[in-house]
């Protein structure tokens, strides 16, 4: 029995002892300091990584691997990933049980007057001094409690052992600091948690709530994928077009979406933007009426950046601006077949159009648009890669790079400008499109075209930009802009090298031309020149896979390597006089005069001819040319009920007090032992000081103290 109950007891005492020794080691410092730098670690892969964007953009960044990884370690939300949640809980824990541990003692000593010291000990320590002064003890004691008592300090006469002793006191609230330090970091964190995903998740967990991964109207979304006006914290966007009403939120979720009910609806009047002369938004804000759902109650504000609205506790931020569904008006050109064919099309910005049939299968989804584009016109020209054709063989190469510069750097063509340039003219360069054509097997590559011609390196051009990936930048191809500042003739021009009979057409007509001014000329010579200008012309247009200068450098390369520079300048020749002479057919065919041989349309045709090469490069079945819309606002508010803030804000508040407390309040300790002397009417003084940080200020103010206690009488020593 006796054996049982010291095993029992054993066990028990084991239990303790490891339950304090784990709460030991989470209320100490340095599992403290170690949660802190994995939170700062935290903070900053939430700095670097752009956090809650589209998985896409990951996959694109990161390559299918490492987006798995960082996707399973949740790098993607770190704020409100499950590990970050965690280590901000036990960072509260170990900072209470801190508190709990230490505050009770430090309020104790606050309290404390230390009056329990002896005189042996006083005179251990290193500030210290004794002296004699007339009068007996209990006449002496108050006059040195007034004298200290005068520096600020709190005073205490104790009388102990045949003695009195003297304690004072001076900063015991620098304790308080390290309390509210602490204090400030759990009320920091908690507030931190509250306004959390927290909430949500537990709604997730207990009340059946789901992410909606589809497409809907949001106010047929289920029950299930919407979180309830009582939501005690949410973060969400809403964009709202001209005219237009919302009353729910979108919270961005890991794997879809959740639509937040409002208490309120949120009525866009009018939508305000103004830019500088850089095209970078120089004020935006929106013109709102909320009308309260349990009232009905209406009230107007406008709400801009940095100028919420506040109502029923929930903050509306003006966050950004889209397009709210503008209407578009466009002409379709085929870019594929001898046919010059165009159709009209119409869409909506967000929308979706099917090609016309004939087209191919192909799904246009309208991503973007913008009724102006600030650009630095002078940087135009900058690393275009644009295609010559000079006639220079080394310069047909050239035709690789499909144009990917627009004035220096257009890949961003919002406000971009070459870094390299200093000097800037900024001006608009008009409407800008952005869009993606989609096949029938779902893959999709982006465009981006601009209404527009542009003026660059002293040419007019319209722009057509492409991209495989949302992540590169956009490639551009320069179609010029003939003689009525249209895409017409280079499209009759595209349509002419994909007909084969009007390449015969061309190479006969140019044969024709070649031969001393049209004069007659032998047969064999007329035949010789017109089977060059047909092959030199079907070289050219290719055969679907190789087109352009590519197939016009593979063909050169098979020469000798003494004859391809002479080769190549004839070829190009043959091939510029053969693209007249097409484009003159080309126009006879469609009922319409030749054009006029001068210096300006000889230039127009050899800027024809490089966009016509770096249209392989470019893999649309259509160009689409916006020819008119009609623009519609929207803007974007954040919508969000923080209930944390106010914690936050007094977890700030705590922390100032605290840092305060602790650097610029010094506590101070001062004992005087008093006794009688030798029989000789004078009594004898020890006093010691102490501080818990030894600075020269505190060996100046020991200095100060010791000559104005000395000083009443006798000697010091």
């Amino acid at each position: 029995m006796t054996t049982g109950s010291s095993t029992q007891g054993i066990q028990i005492r084991t239990r303790q002892r490891w339950v304090g020794d784990a709460v030991e080691l989470v209320s100490s410092m340095r599992f403290a300091i170690s949660l802190l730098t994995l939170i700062a670690i935290a903070s900053v892969i939430g700095t670097v990584m752009k956090q809650n964007e589209p998985m896409p953009n990951y996959v694109n960044q990161f390559g299918p691997f490492w987006f798995e990884v960082f996707n399973k370690l949740g790098l993607y939300a770190v704020y409100s990933a499950w590990w970050f949640l965690l280590i901000m809980g036990f960072l509260v824990l170990s900072t209470s049980l801190c508190i709990a541990r230490n505050a009770p003692k430090m309020l104790r000593d606050v309290k404390s007057w230390r009056d329990n010291v002896r005189e042996q000990s006083l005179r251990n320590f290193h500030h210290k001094v004794e002296w004699r002064l007339a009068g007996a003890p209990a006449q002496v004691a108050p006059l040195l409690a007034r004298q200290v008592a005068a520096r600020g300090y709190k005073v205490k006469l104790v009388e102990k052992d045949g003695g009195t002793l003297l304690a004072a006191k001076q900063g015991a609230a620098n304790k308080w600091g390290y309390i509210f330090a602490h204090a400030a970091i759990v009320i920091i964190c908690l507030g931190g948690l509250l306004d959390s995903d927290l909430p949500i998740r537990f709604q997730q967990w207990f009340y059946g709530k789901e992410a909606f991964a589809g497409n809907g109207i949001i106010s047929q979304i289920p029950e299930r994928y919407r979180l309830g006006i009582g939501n005690p914290t949410f973060r969400g966007n809403t964009m709202i077009p001209e005219g237009a009403t919302s009353s729910t939120a979108i919270i961005p979720q890991k794997d879809g979406v959740m639509i937040q009910d409002l208490p309120f609806s949120i009525h866009l009047k009018r939508f305000i933007i103004d830019f500088y002369s850089t095209g970078m938004p120089k004020l935006f804000a929106s013109e709102v009426v909320v009308r309260d759902h349990e009232t009905g109650q209406e009230t107007a504000a406008t709400i801009k950046v940095n100028e919420p609205l506040i109502y029923k506790n929930v903050a509306i931020y003006q966050s950004s601006f889209e397009d709210g569904g503008s209407k578009l008006k466009l002409v379709g050109y085929a870019m594929r077949g001898g046919a010059d064919s165009r159709f009209d099309l119409a869409g909506e910005v967000s929308g979706s159009t099917a090609l016309p049939q004939g087209m191919g299968d192909y799904t246009v989804e309208w991503t973007g648009f913008r009724p102006f584009n600030v650009e630095n016109m002078n940087t135009a020209g900058n690393g275009a890669g644009a295609a010559t054709a000079s006639g220079d063989a080394r310069a047909v190469n050239v035709g690789k790079s499909v144009n990917r510069g627009f004035m220096g750097d257009l890949d961003k063509h919002l406000g971009s400008s070459a870094k390299s340039v200093n000097t800037k003219d900024f001006k608009n360069v008009g409407p800008s499109l952005q869009y993606k054509l989609r096949d029938k097997t779902g893959q999709a590559r982006e465009y981006f075209n601009y209404m527009q011609s542009l003026q660059i390196d002293g040419a007019y051009v319209f722009l057509a930009g492409m991209r495989e990936q949302p992540d590169q930048p956009f490639r551009y191809l320069r179609i010029p802009a003939d003689d009525n500042d249209s895409v017409a003739e280079w499209m009759r021009l595209r349509a002419a090298l994909s007909n084969p009979a009007l390449r015969e057409e061309a190479a006969r007509r140019y044969a024709q031309q070649a031969i001393a001014g049209g004069r007659e000329a032998p047969a064999a010579l007329r035949e010789q020149l017109q089977q060059s200008a047909l092959r030199g012309l079907s070289i050219f247009a290719g055969d679907g896979k190789v087109t352009g200068f590519i197939a016009v450098t593979r063909f050169l390369e098979k020469l000798p390597a003494a004859e391809q520079e002479k080769a190549a300048d004839i070829f190009m020749k043959i091939l510029n006089g053969s693209m007249w002479e097409l484009w003159q057919a080309a126009r006879v065919k469609d009922g319409l005069e030749p054009v006029k041989s001068d210096e300006a349309h000889g230039k127009y045709l050899q800027l024809a001819i490089n966009a016509l090469a770096d249209a392989a490069f470019y893999p649309a079945p259509v160009f689409l040319q916006l020819s008119s819309f009609q623009e519609i606002k929207a803007s974007v508010l954040q919508v969000t009920r923080s209930p944390g803030k106010k914690v936050v804000y007094l977890g700030c508040l705590f922390l100032v007090l605290g840092v305060f407390s602790m650097l610029y309040i010094r506590e101070r300790r001062l004992w005087i032992w008093i006794k009688d002397g030798d029989n000789d009417g004078r009594s004898h003084a020890l006093m010691a000081m102490s501080t818990q940080r030894k600075t020269l200020d505190f060996d100046k103010e020991f200095e100060q103290m010791k000559t104005r206690l000395t000083g009443t009488s006798g000697s010091a020593s």
